[in-house]
């Protein structure tokens, strides 16, 4: 039989949060297990901390847990590495912004042209990605053009002192363009889109041109050095700088390294290449086309004159004659190309203050070619 009266159901509150509140009539609600972690949480600290000066919100939020701590810790790292950054150089891995993020510090990255991928600041090499930016084939194809454009000048019977000038000439709207470019971006980005197959993505931003120091390298060795070793100078230049890049990229990887971004293979490239460019030069160019033109005589006279003698120091110390310590033809030629591509390897893998190899080199090979022949001439 059923009650004539029903039963009026039980009131139920939920608080969907820990109170503070003291509970009436001994009544606690129910209290979710994430709430209950929280308020077990908020009063430990509450217990283990000083709470004096400090507001209730800040107490009852785990230190461990709170955003703003971690937004402060994480301000004070990115603040901290960029001091240290700063202070000790720029790191290989990028740079803190002023916005927090790493970003990459293109200045500095002298090696970046060599990487697999373009950065796209160069139109032209992210569209020809292997052909121009990778393997750099129209930066080679000018680079080893200049080296026979040098032996058509020699073979016509052109001389050095009606070279230099004109190239000392072509400084100037090169260097002026390169100052343009670096101060008004508009300008930099028509000269990219225009000659960017040409340049490397380092030289961009603020990094001269290599054709700059190019100019400007053979400038110096044909100006101050015999005509013989100015030409060779420049025909390692052109050729054996290309040798070293190209077989340095393809098997430099199984080789070790011999200086900052050179490796083995690079270096033993410049140095094959180096000893036939001396032997085609000393051995077939000049004997066909200058000594019946006449183009060798008087201030184009050679510094190789076909011989190699010991010093007079050597020869007394060994007690020679002069006669006893001359050899000439293909042994003294022989000599002299092994010479030309040890100095060839040398410049091409040294690194002398970071300055570009389009400068170095030829400046070394003209010193380390007339050097020797000052000696053994």
């Amino acid at each position: 039989m059923a009650p004539s009266t029903p039963v009026p159901r039980t009131p139920r509150v939920i608080s969907p949060s820990p109170s503070d509140t003291p509970s009436r009539d001994g009544y606690f609600p129910p209290v979710t297990r994430s709430a209950a972690r929280r308020q077990y949480t908020a009063s430990r600290i509450i217990e283990d901390t000083d709470t004096s000066g400090s507001d209730r919100e800040a107490r009852a939020r785990p230190r461990s847990r709170s955003p703003l701590e971690v937004r402060k810790a994480e301000r004070k790292a990115v603040q901290g590495a960029s001091e240290a950054q700063s202070a000790n150089g720029a790191a290989s891995n990028g740079t803190a912004s002023s916005s927090g993020h790493l970003e990459l510090p293109l200045p500095n990255a002298r090696a970046i042209s060599r990487s697999p991928s373009p950065l796209g600041l160069i139109p032209c090499h992210t569209q020809f990605r292997s052909f121009i930016h990778r393997h750099e084939v129209p930066r080679k194809a000018l680079h080893v053009s200049v080296g026979f454009f040098t032996t058509y000048l020699y073979a016509t019977g052109v001389p050095t002192s009606s070279i230099h000038p004109v190239l000392l000439a072509a400084l100037i709207p090169v260097v002026t363009a390169d100052l343009l470019r670096f101060n008004y971006p508009p300008f930099n980005a028509f000269y990219t889109r225009v000659l960017g197959a040409l340049m490397r993505e380092t030289e961009v931003k603020d990094r001269y041109n290599g054709v700059i120091w190019y100019i400007l390298g053979a400038f110096l060795v044909l100006r101050f050095c015999p005509k013989d070793v100015s030409v060779v100078s420049v025909l390692l230049l052109s050729w054996c700088d290309t040798a070293a890049s190209t077989f340095g990229r393809l098997w430099g990887r199984y080789t070790p390294r011999v200086g900052k971004g050179k490796s083995l293979a690079g270096t033993l490239a410049a140095m094959v290449v180096g000893m036939g460019a001396a032997a085609v030069f000393w051995g077939w160019v000049a004997p066909t086309w200058g000594a019946p033109g006449g183009f060798d005589v008087g201030e184009q006279a050679f510094a190789f004159q076909g011989q190699l003698t010991l010093p007079e120091v050597v020869r007394g110390l060994l007690g020679w004659s002069r006669e006893e310590s001359t050899v000439g033809g293909g042994l003294a030629l022989g000599i002299v190309s092994v010479w030309a591509g040890v100095v060839a390897a040398a410049s091409e893998a040294v690194d002398l203050w970071g300055l570009d190899d389009n400068l170095t080199i030829p400046v070394l090979c003209g010193a380390g070619l007339w050097g020797f022949f000052k000696v053994f001439g």
